[in-house]
C-alpha cells in the first residue's frame, strides 16, 4: 500500500496555499532594511546606522488560553495583533524599539483562512509599531494537537543605545509611579476569566453584558493595547527611570522585578480607572482581592517611574492615553503595597 505524508494528516499543499496567501501581507511590513525574501531559511535584517552602541533586544511570549476564546469565535486576527503588541511592550520596558518580529502557528489541521486571518493581526500590529514581520513557521502537527487546536507564538528583535537602556537600577525611593491603562484583560488571567464567565456565570459569547456595553466575545477578544507611542512621548519630556508590562502577576508581581534592592511601592487603589470586566469577574466568581491584583492587570497595562522632579513633566494624555499618577517608591524589601 502506497502511503503519502497526507494520510497522516499532514497536508503541504494546504501549508503552501496558506504561505502564497500571507505573502502580500509580510511584505506590507518591510522597510529598507529587510534583506531577505519570503521562503529563504533565514531572515535578513540591516542594523540601522544611525546607533551608536546598537544593544540588540529579544523576548518572545505566546497569547496562552485567550486562544481558545478566538477558537470559539471564529476570529482569529486580534490574537495575531495581542501577540505583537504583547512581545513590543515586553522589550519596550528596556527603552528598545522593535525591529523584526517572527511568529510560529501550529495546528492539528492548517486551515489557509485560519492562517491569513492570525497574519493579517500579525502584520497590522508590526505596521502599526514600525516593525517588519520578517519570517515564521507554520506547523500542522495532528499526532500533537487535536481537532481544531493550535498555538501562536512569536519572537520579537529590538535595538536601544547602550546608554539608553532602562533598568531600574537608578530608582529611588521618593521616585512617583504613574500608569498607562490598559483597555482590558489583554492577554493574561483567560484561565480565570474563562471559568468565571463561561462556568460560574454561565454566559454565552454572544451574550450582551449591560455592564461591559458589548457581548463577551468581543470584551474577551478585546486587543493588547501596544505602548510604544505614549511611553515615547513620555520619555521626550521625562527621564524614565523604570517601566513595568503589567502580565501575569499582575502589578504584585511585575513592578517587583524593576527594583533595585532596597525598594518598594505604594499603590494608591482608585487612583486609575478599573475596566468593568474586573469587578465582573471579581463578583461573578467570588475571587478575592488580593487575587484580582495578583493574576490581572486591573487596568493598569505599563507603569512608568519618574523621580519626583520629572513627575511635574509627565503629560496628562500621551498618545490619546490618559496618564495617571497612582503611587511612589518607598523603602522596602521589594514589595507591593496596595493602599
Amino acid at each position: 500500500m502506497t502511503m503519502r505524508y497526507r494520510d497522516s494528516g499532514v497536508d503541504i499543499d494546504k501549508a503552501n496555499e496558506a504561505t502564497r496567501a500571507i505573502a502580500r501581507l509580510v511584505r506590507n511590513t518591510w522597510g529598507e532594511e529587510v534583506l531577505s525574501e519570503i521562503g529563504h531559511f533565514g531572515g535578513l535584517f540591516a542594523v540601522p546606522r544611525e546607533y551608536r552602541e546598537p544593544v540588540l533586544v529579544s523576548s518572545m511570549d505566546g497569547v496562552g488560553t485567550k486562544l481558545l476564546v478566538a477558537s470559539a469565535a471564529g476570529r482569529f486576527d486580534t490574537v495575531g495583533q495581542d501577540l505583537v503588541n504583547h512581545c513590543v511592550n515586553d522589550i519596550l520596558v528596556q527603552g528598545a524599539r522593535p525591529l523584526f518580529f517572527l511568529d510560529y502557528v501550529a495546528a492539528g489541521k492548517l486551515e489557509p483562512a485560519m492562517v491569513a486571518s492570525v497574519v493579517t493581526g500579525l502584520a497590522k500590529a508590526c505596521r502599526e509599531n514600525g516593525c517588519a514581520l520578517i519570517g515564521g513557521e507554520t506547523a500542522e502537527m495532528p499526532g500533537l494537537y487535536r481537532g481544531g487546536d493550535f498555538d501562536l507564538a512569536g519572537t520579537i528583535i529590538g535595538i536601544v543605545e547602550r546608554d539608553g537602556v532602562i533598568d531600574g537600577s537608578r530608582i529611588v525611593p521618593g521616585d512617583v509611579v504613574f500608569a498607562l491603562p490598559s483597555n482590558g484583560l489583554h492577554t493574561n488571567g483567560y484561565s480565570l476569566a474563562r471559568r468565571v464567565v463561561f462556568e460560574a456565570m454561565g454566559l454565552a459569547l454572544d451574550a450582551h453584558v449591560e455592564a461591559l456595553g458589548c457581548t463577551v466575545g468581543e470584551e474577551l477578544l478585546r486587543v493588547h493595547r501596544s505602548y510604544l507611542k505614549p511611553v515615547t512621548e513620555i520619555a521626550a519630556r521625562a527621564a524614565v527611570k523604570g517601566l513595568a508590562h503589567i502580565t501575569g502577576g499582575g502589578i504584585l508581581e511585575n513592578l517587583p522585578r524593576i527594583f533595585p534592592k532596597g525598594c518598594a511601592a505604594h499603590i494608591h487603589r482608585g487612583s486609575w480607572p478599573v475596566p468593568p470586566i474586573f469587578p465582573l469577574l471579581q463578583k461573578g466568581g467570588d475571587v478575592v482581592e488580593g487575587e484580582m491584583y495578583r493574576v490581572f492587570n486591573m487596568g493598569a497595562g505599563m507603569l512608568i517611574v519618574v523621580s519626583a522632579e520629572d513627575a511635574t513633566r509627565v503629560p496628562a494624555v500621551a498618545d490619546g492615553l490618559a496618564v495617571h499618577r497612582v503611587g511612589e517608591i518607598v523603602k522596602g524589601g521589594g514589595n507591593v503595597t496596595l493602599v
